[in-house]
């Protein structure tokens, strides 16, 4: 499929749970005159901790080479995860690969979008960062404890994937309430800069919807729910589930 535009975040190349050959799959599939990488593509705070480089992990960052090489214009929105880029900010690698902090993007309506990652919209993340990498190490044990249930599951007879994780982050109370702050604090900046809507990541949680007269859009992630943002050639925004694309 040929796309005007593909946004996608949140891969975090460098750990266990990066769904690096499922991106693949999508990257293979589809096409865009645009590739926005919306922050955490490599997770440098999971690197520090424990060094995991799979070679589906590198696979991914030739794809995304190749595709700059061969016309793709490639802008890569720096994340929390992979801050360490951002002393190198702005960077041109060859004719169609920029890192940047943050982006303007046009869609074919003619409306204005800002892109940003989100981090620096969260303000545990800016302000106790020992607080960030603390809820970092749960999510990953999170993520463990998805394997196992799963994994027991299974042996039931229940073949339906279940994610503790989603569900923390869906019902728990406080999660659902920093999900709903940080959305309305992102959509707030854009309509005070005299943006039409506001391009996102950071929190794993794929969104297109209104948020006081703002457009908010969420790319999701490649670690649980494998999400992308896209605008078709036509100019219709649509959220991909790489995921379930074949149920």
């Amino acid at each position: 499929m040929k796309y005007k535009s593909i946004f996608v975040s949140d891969i975090h190349l460098g750990t266990k749970f990066s769904q690096a050959e499922k991106f693949l799959d999508f990257m293979k599939d589809n096409e865009s005159d645009n590739l926005y990488l919306v922050g955490d593509i490599i997770d440098g705070w999971a690197i520090r901790r424990k060094f995991r480089w799979a070679q589906s992990h590198s696979d991914v960052i030739q794809k995304i080479l190749r595709k700059a090489r061969k016309g793709t214009n490639v802008y890569y929105i720096t994340g929390n995860h992979d801050e360490f880029l951002r002393s190198f900010i702005p960077l041109l690698l060859g004719d169609n690969l920029t890192i940047m902090n943050e982006a303007d993007y046009i869609s074919k309506e003619g409306k204005r979008y800002y892109v940003t990652h989100g981090d620096f919209f969260d303000s545990i993340t800016m302000t106790k960062k020992w607080l960030a990498i603390a809820g970092d190490i749960g999510y990953e044990l999170l993520l463990h404890l998805n394997q196992s249930l799963n994994f027991f599951r299974k042996k039931f007879g229940i073949n339906r994937y279940w994610s503790l994780s989603k569900y923390v982050k869906d019902n728990v109370k406080k999660s659902v309430s920093f999900i709903s702050d940080y959305e309305s604090i992102l959509a707030d900046h854009a309509k005070h800069k005299g943006y039409d809507g506001i391009i996102c990541g950071h929190i794993h949680k794929a969104e297109i919807k209104m948020i006081d007269q703002i457009e908010y859009k969420n790319s999701g992630d490649w670690v649980e729910s494998c999400t992308a943002l896209v605008e078709t050639v036509d100019g219709e925004w649509k959220i991909i589930d790489w995921l379930h694309h074949e149920d």
